[in-house]
């Protein structure tokens, strides 16, 4: 296998958003940086596909021509029981709907616009370690860094297991994209039993539904999805309505299984980690794709100060769990606390109720799952 004779300054496993947001900001700041993406772009990934309105310079920062796009701006929340009623509230904040086919797409273009060499379709299959150098082996051949970072999301790569043991996971992820009547600036939760659903408009007049559930609910309904969907999901009226009446565009869902919100790591195997690699974010937090692109930044910043000698690598690697944990240790807890309590069909209609009732201390949960801008 033939090997690359240059050695990057940065190496990335795993072209999501925050891969992608950490190449594109490393190499506007001079440095050389490789990223290997199993996939091809554009593609769609399991995703609520909000983001809110904390992201919109730093995307625009990028190069993401966001204001150009027509994307719906969303600042209404409404929550429901499985007996059907709906907590209302508004989002101060707010946010936006942007599909992951379409947003991946864009940082994908950029990072190689600015200068990152990009692979896609291309598997890490090992990774060795001599003299501060990372040695990768990969599908494409094999590449030399002075730094690697892991942003391969939810599954480790292959080569990861011969290091590490996941823990039991027991959550599956299912994404439709559909046309329905919906208003454009509400995102909505529909609870049901052991799990919850999103709607929410994105790019392209169309609809993100994508609910988390446990595998025993498909289990216990032989692995069928539309017949889990049928047994618990549409026993929520609401969903009931949006399942039964809206036209889905894809053949099949965007699936993901084996989700686990256990907080791993951001140094790891001795490599940075983030987004849902460094701990998948539970949806309640206040939308994972923020968190993953401000992670994205915080790395940036550290690792353009070690590159430029103003830090030694054991400075960075405690720097960026200091940050890490200050800017997200909060968010976990309470979307953490907070999944606790939905999708548990009587607590999950008495809260609504009690926080109907609240206003303020609803909207201090819903400010808790939103950062400030970056």
């Amino acid at each position: 296998m033939q090997t690359n004779k240059l050695t990057y300054d940065c190496a990335i496993i795993g072209g999501g958003l925050a891969g992608l947001c950490l190449s594109i900001q490393l190499v506007k700041a001079g440095h050389k940086v490789i990223l290997f993406e199993k996939n091809e772009y554009p593609f769609h990934k399991v995703c609520g596909e909000y983001i809110s309105n904390e992201s919109w310079s730093f995307l625009e920062e990028l190069g993401v021509p966001l204001s150009n796009m027509n994307l719906p701006k969303i600042n209404q929340l409404g929550v429901s029981s499985t007996k059907g009623f709906m907590l209302e509230a508004p989002l101060k904040m707010g946010g936006f709907g942007i599909s992951r086919y379409t947003l991946d797409n864009e940082l994908a273009k950029l990072a190689k616009q600015n200068g990152v060499t990009v692979f896609e379709n291309c598997k890490v299959n090992d990774v060795k370690t001599s003299n501060n150098i990372y040695t990768l082996h990969t599908t494409n051949g094999v590449y030399t860094s002075k730094i690697l970072c892991g942003s391969y999301g939810r599954h480790s790569p292959m080569f990861m297991d011969k290091k590490s043991k996941t823990s039991t996971q027991n959550y599956i992820g299912v994404k439709y994209h559909i046309k329905t009547s919906f208003i454009d600036n509400r995102i909505e939760l529909h609870n049901f039993k052991d799990g919850y659903c999103g709607i929410s408009k994105v790019d392209n007049d169309t609809y993100c539904l994508c609910y988390i559930t446990t595998s025993k609910n498909l289990k216990d309904n032989g692995n069928d999805i539309k017949k889990m969907e049928e047994a618990i999901l549409m026993q929520n009226p609401y969903l009931k309505k949006y399942f039964s009446s809206s036209q889905f565009l894809f053949e099949k869902p965007v699936t993901v299984s084996q989700i686990t919100f256990n907080k791993k790591s951001t140094y790891s195997n001795d490599f940075f980690i983030l987004g849902d690699a460094a701990g998948a974010i539970a949806p309640l937090c206040g939308n994972g794709m923020s968190m993953a692109m401000r992670t994205s930044k915080i790395l940036a910043i550290g690792l353009t100060n070690y590159f430029n000698n103003s830090i030694s690598k054991n400075e960075l690697i405690k720097l960026y769990q200091k940050e890490w944990d200050a800017n997200f240790s909060t968010r976990i807890k309470v979307g953490y606390y907070l999944q606790q309590v939905l999708g548990k069909n009587k607590i999950t209609h008495v809260s609504l109720k009690f926080l109907s009732k609240t206003p303020q201390l609803l909207q201090k949960l819903i400010s808790l799952t939103h950062g400030q801008t970056f």
